[in-house]
């Protein structure tokens, strides 16, 4: 019986450090991490960043990388423009969304799509440090000497489909998301790296505007 319960023990172990990203650690409190990543996250009334969008599919030999503009501002509102090396606009304001890509514009309510609106509060629950209290994951918490990283494994029928995990890095110095990772369920990945972020900078309604 101890053999066994050894032998357990080891398969137990591995499989803890097979999950655990390369660099990282679990969260030692959990309970402070969540009490300060909501406290920081509540006192952001906006963010204004560039990002650089690396996606990596199985069947190319390269990244296909993308840049842009990205603006966000309470409550719910959320601007992202792709501007290199194509053209192409995401605003959501509320439940509404507007999509333009190229010469076509689209124009939505994020509750007609059970889907978008999940992905749509994933991002603001990211930005707004609620991610931690999301039903549609199971989420476990690491940390290194610069970062947090949350490795969300999606229970949603609707999410599962489409990714395996997703990956949220945080800043220790000012808990504001740097990178988000959407690995998806056939080993694709989609990595968005946020930089030279502005906090609390006055953005006009004009940004967020649905015509």
């Amino acid at each position: 019986m101890r053999k066994l319960l050894l032998i357990l023990y080891f398969l137990l172990l591995q499989l803890v450090l097979t999950a655990q990203p390369k660099g990282f650690r679990p969260v030692a409190n959990m309970d402070a991490f969540r009490t300060s990543f909501t406290a920081a996250a509540q006192q952001v009334n906006s963010i204004k960043s560039d990002f650089i969008q690396e996606k990596n599919l199985s069947m190319l030999s390269e990244k296909i990388i993308s840049k842009g503009k990205f603006w966000f501002r309470k409550e719910n509102m959320v601007r992202m423009e792709y501007q290199q090396p194509f053209q192409y606009l995401m605003i959501m304001n509320g439940n509404n969304v507007y999509i333009k890509d190229g010469q076509q514009e689209n124009r939505m309510s994020v509750k007609s799509n059970k889907l978008f609106q999940k992905i749509n509060k994933i991002t603001v629950d990211c930005i707004k440090g609620t991610i931690l209290d999301n039903k549609d994951f199971t989420v476990a918490a690491f940390e290194n000497q610069q970062q947090y990283l949350l490795e969300m494994t999606p229970v949603s029928k609707n999410l599962s489909e489409f990714f395996s995990r997703i990956q949220v890095t945080i800043d220790r110095k000012d808990y504001s998301v740097t990178k988000i990772n959407m690995i998806e369920s056939g080993g694709d990945n989609t990595m968005i790296s946020f930089i030279q972020k502005e906090l609390n900078t006055t953005i006009s309604d004009a940004v967020f505007s649905i015509k």
